[in-house]
């Protein structure tokens, strides 16, 4: 999957679950969760000391999930992420020694931004998909339409992570700079601990109603 095939994949789902797992043991009822509530994909953050054991473990196990490492944040991260079996990275900020070492991986990877020079120097290092993070904090959709309209015409997309739920979903997607959102709620470490699978499917299929009333059938 080339990269502007993986980023087309993830404006299908417009929703990428963001997961802190502490268990490995966790990792494949968390994947036949999320496939089963019709979002085979996760952003697998390195939060936790699990999480490269996670994406190899899925990526192994249930290769049909697009994964992604998420708090990608050092060059090793980097090199872990790709060696587990992911598909992207993503990253709070932007670096340009992790963008340039991204592209020299053949990891497409996902930056995050939040003012308008930092939208500039990722269009620069490549980023044509950017993380607004954290979104709410930082005037959420709003701030979103207001970066857009400079800087719509170069083709930037952005996935807004941070506050976004199941109550602003659906204005979050219907902006047309967004190409996805990060959900931390759908698969919260609590969740996952109490092996509440049940619970996290049905919130991968409300998030998933929410994305075909805005954009139609995938």
């Amino acid at each position: 999957m080339t990269q502007e095939e993986l980023f087309q994949t993830l404006s299908r789902y417009g929703v990428v679950p963001v997961i802190a797992i502490e268990s490995v043991e966790a990792a494949l009822p968390l994947a036949d969760a999320l496939a089963g509530g019709g979002l085979p994909v996760a952003e697998i953050t390195f939060r936790t000391a699990a999480g490269g054991a996670v994406i190899a473990r899925i990526a192994k196990e249930r290769p049909d999930v697009i994964l992604g490492a998420g708090t990608v944040l050092s060059v090793e991260n980097l090199r872990a992420a790709k060696a587990s079996g992911a598909r992207f990275g993503v990253a709070p900020g932007t670096n340009p020694e992790l963008l340039a070492e991204a592209a020299r991986l053949g990891l497409p990877f996902i930056p995050g931004v939040v003012t308008p020079s930092e939208v500039e120097r990722a269009l620069a290092l490549g980023a044509k998909i950017q993380k607004f993070f954290p979104a709410e904090a930082s005037g959420g959709l709003s701030m979103i339409k207001a970066l857009a309209a400079p800087y719509g015409h170069t083709g930037v997309k952005f996935m807004p992570t941070g506050g976004v739920n199941l109550a602003n979903l659906e204005q979050y997607l219907g902006a047309d700079a967004v190409a996805c959102v990060g959900g931390t709620w759908i698969a919260t470490k609590e969740l996952i601990a109490a092996r509440k699978w049940e619970q996290i499917r049905d919130n991968c299929r409300k998030a998933m109603e929410i994305v075909r009333k805005v954009r139609g059938p995938r």
